[in-house]
């Protein structure tokens, strides 16, 4: 009997060691990791500080509660609001994508004293009860979870976005939206769209909510993806690359939003291993200047991409990279992965997503192109015998 409830279809595969932007299989099978556990590899796998950062703290203490001092809370405040060019912002520490959003969604709520919520058709921003309402998806909405107050618009859409404020403006509390949604299938808020939204929550008193979950941590090649804009957000929630598979979220908070005893609360966020965890991941990143090697690198994949026949609608910031799957090569990213052990993720219908580590090596981009044109080739070349 499996005493694990069923909810994620898996492929046969065990993974027992990872290093850098590889990962290996209990028959000792080398893989490419070009997906890095859904973004949440940034810095690449078991990276020797990360791992001296982690077992150094482990032996002196693994965690006490939030009703203490922690001082290497404030020194990863400090760190991730320098590096994120946020000097004036606040952090409250989660443990979750989806608690950071749900914490940024009451935190608005409670400023502002409204409680509707505008949000994006497409958009995914957690499985827990505000996040899940939050996100284009019926199908992971419990009924318990149903609400009236998220209004879903169209991506990109400023005139309906521009409507929507019109008819309701003094009751929206919050605008949530992915800098570039991922489980979307890659979809770039256009430049404009996000000053738009900045605009807008001026004039109506609302709440900007960058949604940086997967798409923030220098994955993009700037610390977060709205910042191609040059506007900065009210709150910027983060995860996934936080941590480099260590979990822990967070929430960077704009000096307009006051802090108030008992409005917030965690138990296991900012615990002494997830701050050394994530202090790790600052420290490689600047040392290793991975969030200027991530646009980099993407620009050498996205290039890269464009000799590739068969494939469809490229697009894609940093290392953030999506592309269509025709019917006729449906089984693309299913070959990848059995027939030449490499690592991809998906959206649905038939896209392709690219989320490797920010340190991915130039040779690494290579072999995954050499192996995708020879697996389109091959793919499209039965499809054509078949018709």
């Amino acid at each position: 009997m499996n005493h694990l409830f069923n909810v994620y279809p898996l492929n046969d595969i065990t993974i027992v060691k990872a290093l850098g932007s590889y990962v290996w299989d209990d028959n000792g099978v080398q893989y490419l990791d070009m997906y890095g556990g859904h973004a949440v590899i940034s810095i690449g796998h078991t990276h020797p500080h990360w791992v001296r950062r982690i077992d150094e703290q482990l032996h002196k203490i693994a965690f006490y509660s939030n009703s203490i001092n922690i001082p290497l809370q404030e020194e990863l405040a400090s760190k991730l609001c320098q590096m994120s060019g946020k000097n004036d912002y606040q952090l409250f520490l989660c443990n979750s994508g989806a608690e950071a959003n749900e914490n940024a969604l009451k935190l608005a709520s409670f400023h502002t004293g409204r409680k509707k919520i505008i949000a994006f058709k497409k958009s995914f921003h957690g499985r827990t009860s505000l996040a899940v309402a939050a996100t284009d998806n019926p199908k992971i909405v419990a009924p318990v979870n149903e609400t009236d107050n998220v209004i879903f618009l169209p991506f990109n859409d400023e005139k309906a976005l521009e409507k929507c404020f019109a008819e309701k403006g003094k009751e929206i509390s919050s605008v949530i939206i992915e800098g570039i949604q991922g489980v979307g299938g890659i979809r770039i808020a256009d430049e404009s769209f996000l000053q738009k939204i900045r605009s807008l929550c001026d004039e109506y008193g609302a709440i900007y909510i960058a949604d940086s979950v997967q798409c923030g941590y220098g994955r993009s090649g700037k610390f977060f993806s709205h910042d191609y804009a040059n506007v900065n957000a009210d709150i910027y929630t983060m995860a996934k690359g936080m941590g480099n598979g260590f979990p822990i979220g967070g929430v960077l908070i704009s000096p307009k939003i006051e802090a108030k005893f008992g409005m917030l609360g965690t138990t296991f966020g900012g615990n002494h291993l997830a701050c050394a965890a994530a202090l790790a991941v600052l420290e490689v990143m600047e040392k290793e200047n991975l969030i200027e090697q991530a646009k980099q690198r993407g620009t050498y994949l996205l290039n890269r991409l464009k000799s590739v026949e068969g494939i469809e609608n490229l697009r894609g910031k940093g290392l953030m990279i999506g592309f269509d799957v025709p019917d006729s090569i449906k089984d693309l990213r299913k070959n990848l992965l059995f027939n030449h052990h490499i690592f991809t993720g998906a959206a649905n219908p038939n896209i392709i997503r690219l989320l490797p580590s920010l340190a991915i090596a130039k040779r690494q981009v290579d072999e995954f192109i050499d192996v995708l044109k020879e697996e389109v080739g091959s793919l499209s070349a039965n499809s054509s015998a078949v018709v």
